[in-house]
């Protein structure tokens, strides 16, 4: 991905200001403003009746969204675009409810300074899933299965799944990866393993998709308890970034243990340059995993084979996904 550096005061102004259309649309997407204009067009003094708020306030936020194109106006009344209508109303199929996630980015990102000195992240919560608020995690996990959801297929059809019939999905949050495993073959079946607060959520998604013959699921932390055995692919998506070195390899180990003799591990997450400056995405998400973690980072090619071999597991190919992610493949020796 190319490097876009602003070149005038202008630019630069422009670009640093981004931040104030992005606040507008999550704060307008927090309140359910989209929703609550789906059946009718409406005065921003009744929304904020609704939303128990100020009126003048909610009437200007309402106008920035239509400066930004997200409502209409017309003379007192506001209503959603077609495009707002599609993605931001609660219910509809499209509907990116993934959102709330990024709402709670916003809070972590506002300590980065903070975390730069600290060295780890400076947000006063919880700093581990098994210990957050339900609101936060059923935003994080609807976030992950929104993307992930499609993203499997593709992804999938880049793997050789010609020997494989039982995979292991380590912290699949939502089971999307998992469900589309299945799809591949009749005789494929799939286990989602991750930690008691999340498999509730988890289970809800395979019920509502219709895979609960072909997906189950296993309660665990794979920091702390061994991961169920007999597997011939374990996937691990969006994981790794969560961890340290340290634990990475600690992890690779447990995998190691829990599959097949010459079974996969499959990591699917962003993969950095040896400098660490490309990908574009993974050099800020690094600092995502900063400001919102104990430890996590992005890591390289070779910080990734390093693991595998630590692990007793000879790396086998990297293939390219998309905008800086990567799928590192290893086999059980």
């Amino acid at each position: 991905m190319k490097k876009e550096t602003p070149k005038t005061p202008e630019s630069i102004r422009d670009y640093i200001n981004h931040y104030q259309k992005s606040r507008i649309l999550l704060t307008t997407f927090e309140l359910d403003i989209f929703t609550l204009l789906d059946k009718s067009p409406q005065t921003s003094v009744a929304i904020s009746k609704k939303i128990k708020a100020d009126a003048r306030a909610t009437d200007r936020l309402m106008n920035a969204a239509c400066a930004l194109g997200f409502l209409e106006k017309k003379k007192d009344k506001f209503q959603n675009t077609k495009e707002a209508s599609t993605f931001f109303v609660k219910g509809k199929p499209q509907y990116m409810s993934g959102l709330m996630h990024t709402v709670g980015q916003w809070q972590t990102w506002s300590t980065l300074t903070e975390s730069v000195k600290k060295g780890t992240s400076a947000f006063q919560r919880p700093k581990t899933i098994d210990n957050r608020d339900k609101t936060w995690l059923n935003a994080f996990i609807s976030a992950m299965h929104y993307r992930a959801s499609r993203q499997a297929p593709e992804i999938i059809k880049l793997i050789d799944m010609k020997n494989a019939n039982r995979v292991l999905d380590v912290g699949g949050g939502s089971g999307a990866f998992a469900m589309a495993f299945t799809d591949v073959r009749k005789n494929i079946t799939a286990t989602v393993f991750d930690l008691p607060n999340v498999l509730p959520i988890t289970k809800r998604f395979i019920k509502e998709n219709g895979y609960e013959k072909k997906v189950d699921t296993f309660a665990g932390d794979y920091n702390n308890n061994e991961l169920p055995k007999g597997y011939d692919i374990i996937f691990i998506s969006a994981v790794v970034h969560i961890n340290s070195y340290k634990g990475n390899v600690a992890l690779m180990k447990n995998c190691a243990r829990s599959l097949n003799p010459g079974g996969r591990i499959i990591i699917q997450d962003q993969v950095m340059s040896d400098d660490r400056t490309t990908p574009i995405p993974g050099a800020l998400f690094a600092l995502n995993m900063l400001v919102g973690t104990e430890e996590g980072d992005t890591y390289t090619e070779k910080e990734m084979c390093d693991w595998f071999k630590k692990a007793g597991i000879n790396f086998e190919k990297h293939i390219d996904t998309f905008m800086g992610n990567a799928l590192i493949i290893g086999r059980k020796k």
